[in-house]
């Protein structure tokens, strides 16, 4: 009991450790859908040419996404024998449409599975089938079993119930909307929350509506610019990691990755998330009025050739990373200070 305690102690670096391993497999799969619409030049999904096929090649990428994420959370939580039962978990969840969340699922209950086969004692002389057959087998047998004939449905029922409300709202409160795809795009960057976010954005896109997806490209690139920002208005406010981070952020909001804020959070979680949710929550409904839209899953300045109203989105961007960056600058204190409050304790928030 006290090991499974510990596991969900951890479960937020379990969780970035899926996180971390799927966000290539994202990235590759918009810049593809991103190139695949520039070239095609109608602003829409391609269906013929090289364009397809880089569409194609996009849609093969972001199909690793859930599985991906539900293997490397099993993988750290039980090492090596967690991965193939935590993606054969995810592949499960991502064919059913449970989607991020069960794929969530199915990386914590394949890797505490596994974990707990790793301890079954057998002979010296059967002790080499435990890797080879019996943790592959028997893990992928119980958590995909489980995800497939258990919670598998269910989860996506929530899944569907929510993608229903965002609907709902998308055809109701332009600017409400706007507020709440903001709030959940900043408020875990790039976490199961943003990631619902992200989910909805998708299926709009698939089901060929694009007016969710210009708020959510410009709400996935504010924190990381509004960040750079802040650390360009008020250098006194940042050390010099924080000051090299905002370099990097300014990088990673261009091209659509939200994680950049990161660092900034884990360093002063109570006043830059609240900061972050603000000036995202302004931006995306700003880009929401302004009707903005886009024809690709993905964002950042990398998918303006897909977007509608690009002077606006642009001002969205702007207005949402300069509302981010005066916000954090107004309530942080001096680098210096900060420090001395923290007693010397350093925090590691590199890239690494």
């Amino acid at each position: 009991m006290n090991e499974l305690l510990g596991i969900l102690r951890d479960a937020r670096k379990h969780l970035m450790k899926g996180v971390s391993h799927m966000i290539p497999f994202v990235v590759a799969g918009g810049v593809l859908f991103a190139a695949a619409v520039i070239i095609n030049g109608e602003g829409a999904v391609p269906d013929t040419g090289f364009a397809a096929d880089l569409w194609a090649l996009g849609a093969a990428a972001m199909g690793f996404m859930v599985p991906i994420l539900a293997g490397f959370i099993a993988f750290s939580i039980a090492d090596r024998p967690g991965l193939a039962p935590g993606m054969a978990a995810g592949f499960i969840a991502n064919s059913i449409g449970a989607g991020f969340l069960g794929g969530i699922a199915g990386g914590f209950i394949a890797g505490v599975t596994c974990f707990y086969l790793k301890k079954i004692k057998l002979p010296k002389s059967l002790s080499s089938l435990k890797s080879i057959i019996i943790i592959p087998v028997v893990g992928v047998t119980v958590s995909a079993g489980i995800m497939y004939w258990v919670i598998g449905t269910p989860i996506a029922g929530l899944m569907e119930a929510l993608t229903a409300w965002l609907t709902g709202m998308s055809q109701g409160n332009k600017i409400l909307l706007g507020v709440i795809c903001g709030l959940m795009t900043a408020f875990d960057m790039g976490g199961p929350v943003n990631k619902v976010s992200y989910a909805f954005c998708v299926g709009t896109v698939s089901a060929g509506i694009y007016t969710y997806a210009g708020p959510s490209a410009a709400a996935v690139c504010i924190p990381p610019l509004g960040m750079a920002l802040a650390t360009f208005l008020a250098p006194k406010k940042y050390t010099s990691e924080e000051k090299e981070a905002g370099k990097a952020a300014l990088a990673m909001g261009c091209v659509g990755i939200t994680e950049g804020a990161i660092p900034f959070a884990a360093n002063d979680p109570r006043r830059v998330i609240p900061c972050l949710m603000i000036g995202d929550a302004v931006g995306s409904a700003l880009a929401f009025t302004l009707n903005t839209t886009c024809t690709v899953a993905w964002g950042g300045f990398i998918v303006l050739p897909a977007i509608s109203n690009r002077i606006g989105w642009i001002i969205s961007v702007l207005v949402g990373a300069a509302v981010t960056a005066i916000l954090v600058n107004l309530v942080k204190k001096p680098a210096a200070e900060k420090a001395a409050d923290d007693s010397g304790d350093d925090i590691d928030i590199s890239f690494e």
